[in-house]
């Protein structure tokens, strides 16, 4: 009898996957339309997906994986996301809320009270809901943030104990606006917010984002760090704009962030995983796994700051609207009320995420290059895919 049972499990669970991964006719219309967006901005690759009602109504990629190469990209690579993983991070959180281990309103002074006498006044006030919606007043990342990230490379341990020192040492120091009054934008706030989760599990956020979140929605892809393996050119590699030309990152020390700022920003997957993941969210709770609540899934992505116009902003950072729990909102003039929406970039790679909640839609758009002309492509792209599948 199990063994039937375990049959028919398969068997239902390959249906799902089929139905999930194979867009086929969709994918041609809409390698067409990517590849134009590709040759008007040159860029090396460009992929995207389209969801609806958690199923997949678009999906392709075009371009090849390194620039002046022939190597077709698939819509099996992996495909760096940046800050998008911060929503992932909130998500962490959020688990560890709904588990009564920490409130939103729980405190650094609190969650580190062995670390209080020698944190600056203003920081042991800062909340948990503060750091996920950049309303800490810590500053954005500048020189300090920069050295004390330096000095973390001659620090002996695993990434959880180095994030542990680099928040005890940043800890120490001023802040740029009091808690809860400003939005400022800084990937500081996520990496304490990594630290937070270490603290209370014990273990690395990376172990934690893995079997909490990659392993439960089933993003096989999924990964963290550069999206190509050293010596390899297995996915599509990042490109750096230098004069004014991309130019192919390969893995290694300057191919990606340093690990330890993972919980900002380090996450990378296929673009049908990462539509996965977007579909998930605008389901809002409709649809398993159940993570958490619907109720704090839909807090995780309400506004709670509006955020300044940062004309130069750098692209993949948020430049106008409000934020929420590593969720932004912005309004475009392509769709008829504000859309969830995040950017994510490490400089050589761009990913955008939008999520129309009251339309279960979604649109993931990814580029393996940074810069300007990325970031036009990607929005260009979202516009179009919107015009065209929002009215299914």
């Amino acid at each position: 009898m199990k063994k039937h049972v375990l049959t028919l499990l398969c068997a239902l669970a390959t249906i799902f996957v089929c139905c999930w991964i194979s867009p086929a006719r969709a994918q041609d219309v809409l390698d067409s339309m990517l590849k134009t967006h590709l040759e008007q901005n040159g860029l090396p690759a460009l992929a995207a997906a389209v969801t609806h009602n958690g199923k997949i109504l678009a999906a392709g990629a075009v371009g090849t994986r390194r620039i002046g190469h022939r190597i077709p990209v698939t819509l099996n690579d992996r495909f760096h996301l940046g800050s998008n993983t911060k929503a992932m991070t909130a998500l962490l959180l959020a688990m560890q809320v709904e588990k009564g281990e920490i409130d939103w309103d729980s405190t650094l002074a609190q969650i580190f009270p062995e670390m209080e006498p020698g944190m600056s006044p203003e920081v042991r006030a800062i909340t948990v809901l503060q750091l996920l919606s950049h309303t800490s007043g810590v500053p954005a990342d500048n020189d300090a943030f920069g050295r004390l990230l330096f000095d973390s490379m001659k620090e002996t341990g695993n990434l959880n104990e180095l994030r542990y020192w680099l928040t005890q040492q940043w800890s120490k120091l001023p802040l740029e606006h009091k808690p809860g009054e400003t939005f400022v934008y800084a990937n500081m706030n996520y990496v304490i917010a990594g630290t937070i989760l270490e603290r209370l599990e014990g273990r690395t956020w990376e172990e934690l984002i893995v079997e909490r979140i990659f392993a439960p929605l089933g993003l096989k892809t999924a990964g963290l760090g550069h999206q190509s393996s050293l010596g390899k050119i297995d996915a599509p590699l990042g490109h750096a704009i230098i004069n004014g030309k991309p130019v192919a990152m390969l893995a290694g020390p300057c191919g990606d962030n340093p690990p330890i700022i993972g919980p900002a920003g380090t996450a990378h997957m296929s673009i049908l995983d990462f539509a996965r993941w977007a579909s998930w969210n605008a389901g809002q709770g409709k649809r398993g796994p159940r993570l958490v609540t619907p109720k704090t899934l839909k807090k995780l992505q309400t506004p709670v700051a509006s955020m300044p116009p940062r004309p130069d902003a750098a692209p993949g950072t948020p430049s106008q609207g409000r934020y929420a729990l590593g969720w932004g909102e912005l309004r475009v003039d392509w769709a008829p009320y504000p859309l969830i929406y995040h950017g994510g970039s490490n400089g050589m790679n761009l990913a955008h995420i939008w999520i129309d909640p009251q339309r279960d839609l979604a649109m993931v758009l990814a580029a393996n290059v940074g810069g300007a002309k990325a970031n036009e492509a990607l929005l260009a792209a979202a516009a179009e895919l919107y015009g065209k599948y929002a009215g299914k």
